[in-house]
C-alpha cells in the first residue's frame, strides 16, 4: 500500500468497503481521485446494490445515478427527500421561490391596506372602512424565511475584448515523463471561436503537463503552439501551492494581482467569493483547499481574459461553489480549455472533446456523454493507448 498512488489507494479502500456485501455501506467522497471508468463502474455497482448506502459526494452525476433519497441539512435541521440530487435541487429551489413569492404578495397587500388607512383614516365617510382595513392589516403576517446555510459565490468572467480570428494552433506536441512514460504525442489541433474544449486522458498527469506547456510553465519535448495576438489567458492550475507561500491578508494577497489597488475594489472581488468582513483579513497561509481555490477564482476574474484554462477547477469546492462555477462556464461565450472529473461539469460545459493519448489525439465536436457512448470513439481509444506506454 505504501508504494501505490493515491488513485490506486482509493480503489483498494473501495474494495475493502465493498467486500463481504455489507448491510450498510458508508462512503465519504468515494469518487475523489478516480478516473471516469472506475466511477462509472462504481455507479453501476451501487445502482444494483440491494442494501443500504449512505454517501457524501460533490459529484452531482454520481449522486443522480446512485441516490434514491437526499438527506438535506439546512435551516438548522435535516430533512429527507425522495428522488435523486437534481430532483432535490430543483424542488428545493422551487419551494424557496414559492415561499418568497407568497411573502411578496402579503407585503404588496400590506402596502395597499396601509396606503388606504393613511389616506382615509381622517375622512369621516371612509373612517369605518379605514378601521376595518387597519384590523385586517394587523392580521397580516409575513412568514419569516430562515436564512439558508448555503451561500453561492458570484462567479462572473468579463473579458476586456473579444477574441480575434487567430486563437490557438497546436502542432505536433509531444511530452514524455521523467520515467519514460509517453504522456502524449502528435497533438495537433486549432481552436475555433466559441470552443469550450474538455481535455481528457487516461493519464491524469498528461492533461496537467499539456496545460503547463501552453501556459508557458513547462516545455514540450517536440512540437509547437501559438496563441493569437488578441488572446489573453486566465489559468487555474491544479496545484496552486506556489501562490500561497507568503503570509498575507487576503486583501493584500489579491491586491498583488490587481491593477486597481483600492481596498474597496479588491474587497468587492473577495466578497463575490464569500470572503466578506473579517474573512477578507484571513492570512493566505492558513486557508483550506476550497478557500484557496476561491481565492484563485477571484484572481481569475480580475484578469478580464478572453480565454479561460481550468485544470480540475472543482477540486476542493463545495456543491454551492461547483454549481456557481458550472453556471458561469455554461454562460461563458468565449473560448475555454478545461479538465474535470466532475461529470456534470464536463457534460454541460464542453462542446468539444480532445483526448491526449500516447498514440496521438482524438478530437470530436460533441458533448461528453456522446463521446463516452460513441462506439467508434471507444474502439479508437483502445488502439490509441494500446501498448504505447514507454518512449
Amino acid at each position: 500500500m505504501t508504494e501505490i498512488s493515491g488513485k490506486e489507494k482509493v480503489r483498494v479502500l473501495l474494495a475493502q468497503a465493498l467486500y463481504g456485501n455489507p448491510d450498510i455501506l458508508l462512503l465519504d467522497e468515494p469518487t475523489n481521485d478516480l478516473d471516469v471508468e472506475t466511477i462509472t463502474w462504481l455507479e453501476n455497482f451501487l445502482a444494483d446494490f440491494q442494501n443500504t448506502v449512505l454517501v457524501v459526494s460533490h459529484d452531482r452525476h454520481f449522486l443522480d445515478t446512485v441516490c434514491t433519497h437526499v438527506a438535506d441539512i439546512d435551516f438548522g435541521k435535516m430533512q429527507l427527500y425522495s428522488g435523486n440530487y437534481t430532483f432535490w435541487y430543483e424542488s428545493s429551489q422551487l419551494a424557496l421561490r414559492q415561499r418568497g413569492d407568497q411573502n411578496k404578495k402579503v407585503e404588496d397587500k400590506r402596502k395597499e391596506l396601509q396606503d388606504f388607512v393613511e389616506r382615509f383614516s381622517a375622512n369621516a365617510s371612509k373612517s369605518r372602512q379605514a378601521t376595518s382595513r387597519k384590523k385586517l392589516l394587523e392580521k397580516l403576517v409575513v412568514e419569516d424565511i430562515p436564512a439558508s446555510t448555503r451561500k453561492y459565490p458570484g462567479i462572473i468572467f468579463r473579458p476586456d475584448r473579444d477574441c480575434g480570428d487567430q486563437l490557438l494552433r497546436v502542432e505536433g506536441l509531444k511530452k514524455v515523463s521523467n520515467e519514460g512514460l509517453v504522456f502524449f504525442k502528435d497533438i495537433t489541433f486549432s481552436m475555433d471561436k466559441g470552443d469550450k474544449i474538455a481535455v481528457i486522458s487516461k493519464e491524469r498527469r498528461a492533461v496537467t503537463s499539456f496545460f503547463q506547456i501552453i501556459t508557458e510553465n513547462e516545455t514540450a519535448d517536440t512540437g509547437t503552439y501559438e496563441w493569437g495576438t488578441t488572446i489573453t489567458r486566465s489559468y487555474l492550475p491544479n496545484d496552486n501551492a506556489a501562490f500561497f507561500k507568503e503570509s498575507l491578508s487576503l486583501i493584500d494577497w489579491l491586491r498583488q494581482f490587481s491593477k486597481e489597488k483600492e481596498e474597496s475594489f479588491v474587497r468587492g472581488f473577495l466578497g463575490k467569493m464569500l470572503f466578506s468582513g473579517e474573512e477578507s483579513l484571513k492570512m493566505s497561509t492558513v486557508l483550506s483547499g476550497g478557500e484557496k481555490v476561491r481565492c484563485m477564482i477571484s484572481r481569475m476574474m480580475l484578469t478580464n481574459a478572453n480565454c479561460i484554462i481550468l485544470d480540475e477547477p472543482t477540486n476542493h469546492l463545495d456543491l454551492e461553489s461547483i454549481t456557481a462555477f458550472n453556471d458561469a462556464m455554461v454562460d461563458w461565450k468565449h473560448i475555454a480549455l478545461f479538465s474535470s472529473h466532475d461529470h456534470a461539469f464536463t457534460h454541460t460545459v464542453a462542446n468539444r472533446i480532445v483526448e491526449l493519448t500516447p498514440g496521438g489525439i482524438i478530437d470530436r465536436r460533441m458533448t461528453y456523454d456522446e463521446y463516452l457512448e460513441d462506439t467508434t470513439v471507444q474502439e479508437l481509444r483502445s488502439r490509441m493507448y494500446g501498448d504505447l506506454i514507454t518512449a
